[in-house]
């Protein structure tokens, strides 16, 4: 079977499109959460930069998956907890990215086009080194520094005005004609040279080391102690400004200029740029520089000079038209790979660690490079003992490149990738379009146990009033909580839990009783809670209507691990329920410690049937299937009515179709009825037989 991936989008069905768009997007918001709320990056720039290219070509080859919770609509990852929060009267966007002279040729073309220049005409353009740290706005009343925030999601930030105050680089006040509101924005980083001591001082004291300088800027400045951020050498350069009351400069280098006098550092190596030929020595000149300076940059930012033009250009989505970053290219270095690691992440993916031969790439010591997946792997064909090739993209996480073929040690075999996983022996399998193999073992595994617990009593699951996330990871340090029954034997360890510091009796009570009262719970929760891969609310109540009971579900996914069976094709008739969809749920009830599981928590707990249906209807215990477009309500209005009035509803017509519902454009779904003699109606029909 080919992979998505590898398939324009254009050529992707609406099925597999919506399926790559919705695993695409949620890989992106796990990377952004770690990269913007933990300091953490999971992947490299580059990778990330490919992921959310794929993402834009999705949406713009199927503009209905462009939706206000894409990650392309927004900017980095909610705030993190621990400050308050700050709404940007003014988003703070994201940029463009550039990767060679060919984009940023494009980028000025895209701009004379839109303002409908001459080719001919000089775009006067603000060039200048992108500072890899942290983005913040920091907002003037009268002149007086009054708040400060981190660049957040986009559109909320945290408050760390407290934090910035320690910053020499940030005035408290600034004088002269000062508009009355002004949010001067720009990157808090901490020196190379910084850097290095701080880590040395770490080291010493066996405290954690950072990974570069940018995430030691991000975790100084978010110390909820400011004696901490302030014993911190860090600087910030500004760039641009947020909300602004009144007007100050008729150019970006005018703005640069005017706030440089106002006492805030701009980056002395900025320039003005006429032409194509311009920017591309800048850039070029400043990557030479860039070894021998004394802050991170990767890459460098363009932008359009006269703000007039500015305004003309606007935005799209998360990025303004008149700015791009050009990035520069991953720093590379040759080792040794002496052996392959496998990693099990919170959600179960096996991700392969290279563990090298220490080398220095830009600077950093490098002993481990992801390899990021099997077919990568396969694809380099990297084998243990191999010279390799190294690079830090983006200068955050290390990878593997590529394999010095005829450095290549007689007697290497090609690796094996391990098809259980490594931290409790589950099976590890792919889904239909994923190049990741995950581990099933999910609510035995000790790798994922802690964030599936969280899930399990998350509010749209058990709910457990009192057992929030804290709790858990508690209880689970201390051996109380191993797996989701474990909670409702907590009443067994009352004692104990009275002697945890912070526990006294109500609160003890208060928690065993809310625990007591989720003892009983509707089949759809429960399946919810159980964490499976694609399985959310509205999958889990497909499958709770069309199940009835947990002891007919579980018998139904049994008989469907024959795939040539009616159950399986009785699970893949439910409608919202794919292929890749059905692969994941059966993986997960194959697994032995997860049927342990499920007999553990049915011996515990009363799990009722979902809410019954209308059965004094029309259409009750029938199978509808709805096709063609429907003009006097959206599909999914359609089939919630129809569920609601007892009926079922398939994707796919088949003997067992009782209805066919077709609207203009119905094709092969309404030909097929025809063929099996099965009673097809359009949508004024189906609107008098269901009374409206």
């Amino acid at each position: 079977m080919s992979d998505v991936a590898d398939i324009p989008p254009g050529e992707l069905s609406e099925d597999e499109a919506r399926a790559a768009h919705a695993r695409i997007a949620d890989e992106i918001r796990l990377h952004n959460e770690a990269y913007y709320q933990d300091d953490a990056p999971t992947v490299s720039d580059a990778e990330y930069d490919a992921l959310f290219a794929r993402l834009l070509a999705l949406e713009e080859a199927h503009p209905g998956l462009r939706t206000e919770d894409s990650p392309t609509q927004r900017v980095g990852a909610a705030p993190a907890q621990g400050f308050a929060k700050v709404r940007h009267s003014v988003p703070m966007l994201s940029l463009g990215n550039a990767f060679d002279e060919a984009d940023v040729g494009e980028f000025l073309a895209r701009i004379r086009r839109f303002l409908n220049l001459p080719e001919d005409d000089a775009i006067d353009i603000v060039a200048e080194p992108k500072i890899d740290g942290l983005s913040v706005s920091l907002r003037y009343e009268k002149g007086r520094f009054v708040r400060g925030a981190t660049r957040g999601d986009g559109s909320e930030g945290e408050d760390i005005t407290a934090n910035l105050r320690t910053i020499g680089d940030i005035p408290d006040k600034i004088a002269g004609d000062v508009p009355d509101v002004i949010e001067v924005r720009g990157e808090v980083y901490l020196p190379k040279s910084a850097f290095l001591k701080l880590n040395a001082a770490h080291e010493e004291a066996g405290a954690k080391v950072f990974a570069n300088p940018r995430n030691a800027a991000a975790g100084s400045l978010r110390q909820l102690d400011v004696a901490v951020t302030a014993k911190r050498p860090l600087r910030m350069f500004a760039y641009s400004w947020g909300e602004l009351s009144a007007e100050i400069a008729d150019t970006q280098w005018e703005f640069l200029e005017r706030i440089s006098g106002w006492g805030f550092q701009t980056n002395p190596l900025s320039r003005r740029c006429g032409t194509l030929e311009d920017i591309i020595a800048f850039h070029t000149d400043v990557g030479e520089q860039r070894a021998s300076l004394d802050y991170d940059i990767d890459g460098v930012v363009y932008k359009v000079n006269r703000l007039d033009l500015q305004r003309r250009l606007g935005f799209v989505s998360r990025a303004p038209r008149w700015a791009i970053a050009h990035k520069f290219p991953a720093e590379q270095a040759m080792t040794v790979l002496n052996d392959i690691d496998i990693q099990v992440g919170r959600t179960g993916s096996l991700t392969p660690v290279a563990r090298l031969e220490p080398v220095t790439v830009g600077g950093v010591v490098v002993s481990n490079a992801t390899l990021h997946n099997e077919d990568e792997i396969r694809r380099k064909d990297v084998r243990i003992g191999d010279t390799v090739v190294v690079q830090r993209a983006g200068d955050v996480i290390p990878q593997v490149v590529r394999v010095v073929a005829d450095k290549r040690p007689k007697g290497a075999t090609p690796y094996a990738f391990p098809t259980h996983c490594p931290v409790c022996g589950s099976e590890a399998v792919r889904g239909e379009d994923e190049a990741v193999r995950r581990c099933t073992g999910g609510l035995i595994c000790s790798a994922q146990v802690v964030e599936r617990l969280k899930h399990f009593v998350s509010r749209d699951a058990f709910d457990i009033e009192g057992l929030g996330a804290k709790h858990i990871t508690a209880f689970h340090a201390d051996g109380f909580v191993d797996g989701p029954a474990d909670i409702f034997r907590l009443k067994a360890r009352r004692d104990v839990l009275l002697e945890r510091e912070g526990w006294g009796e109500q609160s003890v009570d208060n928690l065993l009783d809310a625990i007591e009262e989720r003892r009983t719970i509707g089949l759809d929760r429960f399946i919810y809670a159980l964490g499976i891969r694609q399985v959310g609310q509205a999958t889990a109540r497909l499958l709770a209507r069309n199940y009835g009971t947990l002891d007919a579900w579980r018998a139904a996914m049994n008989a469907a691990q024959d795939r040539e069976s009616a159950a399986y094709r009785d699970l893949l008739d439910i409608d919202g329920i794919g292929a890749s969809v059905a692969e994941d749920i059966l993986a997960f009830l194959h697994e032995d410690h997860n049927r342990q599981v499920l007999d553990d928590l049915d011996e515990l707990l009363e799990i009722e049937a979902l809410e019954a249906a209308d059965t004094d209807t029309p259409v009750s215990g029938k199978t509808i299937v709805f096709t063609g477009t429907l003009e006097k309500m959206t599909r999914s209005e359609a089939k919630a009515r129809a569920e609601a009035l007892g009926a079922k509803v398939s994707g796919s017509v088949s003997s067992k179709t009782d209805l066919v519902v077709a609207g203009p454009g119905a094709g092969s779904k309404a030909r097929k009825a025809a063929e099996l003699g099965i009673e097809t109606i359009d949508e004024d029909t189906w609107i008098d037989l269901i009374g409206g």
